[in-house]
């Protein structure tokens, strides 16, 4: 049985924030073990929930309220001490609970490690094969990095290693090693050097038209969008998207493709601000509204 909390992700009334009158389910994961510069990505989750009671219900863009299709939130999964397989594993059977519950599930986090949890999940719930769109400043497809072969810098290869196509948006930063394997053709990649200069128009489609699955699964690394918009997250590099270019992708995504499952990940707050976990809030209710109005594209 899942495991509530209320007040939640926009500090729902219970009608609208119940497993069972819901659409989708709000995960939080406090977890940043692996954190290899700027630890207090544990906080995001909290700061991230009390943040999006500030986030008005009605959504100018898609001119509704998305949050009446139902958005329950889970109880934190508190950190494990015997390690960071230990902790994927939990949050893989979370997720596997979720999805028997026919709901969609929406991980906010946490370091990026948080995603192959969720994917193991979808991977062995669904039994078919879907792209995961990684919106981020980093490879993240070390095979190891500081003797854990489940660091955040490694999560992607790990996703590579389930079968999964991999497209990877707005990157900037690798070893040599992630990059030969990027150019290797394992990945596609969007450097944000070629993209964010360019109208979201010119590059948009050429991201749809390399997704090769009608499934996808989204994770957002905060650090892909510049830290001018987003300035409290673990490893912030210059040179990311705009608040309005992450958006239109986002938006392109969920019209052209059935989204399996997002999260938003890499949230680090900072001291006296709000501003980057208003951000991840904002995002976190788009991608809502965005699923939902891109249902009607392909038949979910």
């Amino acid at each position: 049985m899942l495991q509530t909390m209320h007040p939640g992700f926009l500090d729902l009334p219970r009608h609208l924030d119940g497993p069972g009158s819901s659409r989708f389910a709000i995960m939080p994961f406090p977890y940043d073990a692996t954190c290899s510069w700027g630890a207090g990505a544990r906080f995001g989750p909290a700061r991230l929930l009390e943040a999006s009671h500030q986030v008005e219900w009605y959504d100018e863009e898609t001119q509704g309220e998305p949050c009446r299709a139902g958005v329950c939130t889970l109880r934190p999964l508190e950190p494990v001490a015997s390690g960071p397989e230990a902790y994927l594993s939990a949050v893989t059977r979370q997720v596997r609970a979720v999805l028997d519950a026919d709901l969609v599930p929406v991980g906010i986090g946490g370091e990026h490690s948080i995603t192959l949890g969720i994917v193991r999940a979808l991977r062995q719930e669904l039994g078919e094969t879907f792209t995961v769109l990684q919106l981020d400043a980093h490879l993240d497809l070390r095979d190891s990095f500081q003797e854990s072969r489940f660091s955040h810098a490694c999560v992607m290869k790990r996703v590579l290693e389930a079968g999964l196509q991999v497209v990877q948006v707005g990157v900037r930063s690798g070893s040599s090693e992630e990059w030969d394997l990027a150019r290797s053709g394992a990945t596609t990649v969007f450097h944000a050097a070629q993209i964010v200069p360019a109208p979201p128009q010119t590059w948009i489609p050429k991201v749809l038209d390399s997704i090769s699955t009608p499934g996808i699964y989204i994770t957002v690394d905060l650090d892909g969008f510049d830290p001018s918009v987003i300035p409290g997250t673990g490893t912030p590099e210059p040179g990311g998207l705009g608040y309005w270019q992450g958006l239109a992708l986002l938006r392109a995504l969920a019209r052209d493709h059935k989204v399996l499952g997002f999260d938003i990940v890499e949230l680090d707050p900072l001291p006296g601000s709000r501003v980057s976990e208003m951000a991840a809030a904002r995002l976190t209710y788009k991608l809502l509204g965005y699923c939902l109005a891109g249902d009607g594209n392909h038949g979910a």
